[in-house]
């Protein structure tokens, strides 16, 4: 069996990993809430838990990995309980932002309804793959589940939102 080697050991740090994995894992949270306060706070609970469990990780590369996983795993707790407790704030207010002639406001925020509205798993599953551009594979083991499984979730969701672009008269034309 081989023996854990902390991280400080081989020239890792808890401020370390946090600076480099805050973005990723703040990415992953934000992107399946859509809700700041609730990714932060998510994203807050993923590093406290790290800060914890720091001993048990082997490598920089284990504590990605670890990282990613645990961030999935509390963005979908945090999307479940708050299902079970709606609420509204000022903060989902959309922020003014600079006009970009070639971004089409409505299409990007229609496009994020809709995704928003897939089914958890499939939700997820997009998230990973097309805004932390993780490949089938590396979603299969962030999410434990087999790749032939991934790849099922991607292709039903991309039909279902290809089926919702037609209906809203948003697709090809």
């Amino acid at each position: 069996m081989t023996a854990i080697v902390p991280l400080e050991t081989v020239g890792m740090d808890f401020n370390r990993l946090v600076k480099e994995h805050q973005a990723m894992v703040y990415s992953v949270a934000w992107h399946f809430l859509r809700d700041r306060p609730l990714a932060e706070e998510v994203a807050q609970d993923v590093f406290l838990s790290l800060h914890r469990n720091l001993a048990t990780i082997e490598s920089p590369r284990h504590a990605t990995a670890w990282l990613r996983k645990v961030a999935v795993q509390r963005a979908i707790d945090a999307g479940r309980r708050r299902k079970r407790q709606p609420r509204i704030g000022l903060e989902e207010v959309p922020e003014p932002v600079t006009f970009d002639p070639r971004y089409d406001p409505w299409l990007g925020e229609s496009l994020r309804r809709m995704v928003a509205s897939l089914p958890e798993a499939q939700r997820m599953v997009v998230i990973l793959r097309y805004q932390e551009e993780l490949e089938p594979t590396e979603i299969a083991g962030v999410l434990e589940m087999p790749v032939a499984t991934v790849k099922s979730h991607l292709h039903r969701a991309l039909a279902l939102l290809r089926e919702k672009m037609e209906r809203r008269g948003l697709g090809e034309r």
